[in-house]
């Protein structure tokens, strides 16, 4: 595995857990504990992480890391998601996609679609359909958000409300039974309202691993999804939830 790889990796391990130990990281990658530490180092430098006494915990920037890292973390995860929510699109349909890295995934699987319109505030989506002559591909406009290439401000937010679609597939940075969707920022969290308001079906993609977490800005509350796609199942209290909400979970 390479450097930049496992710092992947041990990133996505201290999104999910909130901390790491240098000694348990060793062992799982079969490095030394030097090694580790180097990594541990780079991950502080780049403010994507706090190094401590023995391992490293989350702080306040790693819930929004730059688009090139994200990217690489949980890649098998959003694979998963990504082959889930895009069995649910029909040939034809009208659908919005936010500019998560996991839409990315998703976009990939929908490439086998026919006849679709896509509206996204994604610079790395509106690249990937370049290919696709036979879909209708609109951008939402908006102000480049710095290393997220990602389009936000009033301006996407206007074109978005301008639309109706049969789909808004997005993703989050948490799920709480309770408080709801949640992302790091507001200005993300606006694109996705407008989203789910222009949407018929609001589709929430989302890995395991973010269930039971609350990120800075609420987008929605959970009744507001009609499905949630997941790379597991859950446990039973979502599953409790979600039917009482009226919410289908899909994994």
């Amino acid at each position: 595995m390479l450097a930049i790889e496992r710092r992947r990796e041990i990133l996505a391990r201290i999104d999910a857990e909130g901390k790491v130990l240098v000694s348990e990281l060793a062992k799982e990658f079969s490095v030394t504990e030097e090694t580790i530490r180097r990594d541990l180092e780079r991950l502080d430098k780049e403010g994507l992480a706090s190094k401590t006494y023995g391992g490293a915990v989350s702080n306040q920037f790693t819930a929004d890391l730059p688009y090139k890292v994200r990217i690489g973390v949980n890649v098998e995860e959003k694979q998963r998601l990504s082959e889930k929510t895009a069995a649910l699109i029909r040939d034809g349909e009208r659908i919005m996609l936010d500019a998560s890295s996991t839409a990315i995934y998703i976009v990939k699987k929908l490439k086998a679609k026919k006849d679709l319109t896509v509206i996204t505030n994604s610079v790395e989506i509106l690249l990937e359909l370049a290919d696709k002559p036979d879909w209708t591909v609109l951008s939402t406009g908006g102000r480049l958000k710095e290393g997220a290439l990602s389009l936000t401000g009033s301006s996407a937010e206007k074109m978005i409300g301008a639309y109706h679609v049969d789909t808004a597939i997005c993703s989050c940075k948490g799920v709480d039974a309770e408080f709801g969707v949640t992302d790091s920022n507001e200005g993300d969290s606006l694109i996705k309202q407008a989203m789910f308001a222009a949407a018929d079906r609001r589709i929430l993609a989302a890995d395991n691993g973010k269930l039971n977490k609350k990120a800075f800005v609420r987008v929605c509350g959970l009744a507001d999804v009609d499905v949630l796609v997941t790379d597991s199942a859950p446990d039973e209290k979502w599953e409790e939830k979600c039917r009482g909400l009226g919410v289908e979970i899909v994994y």
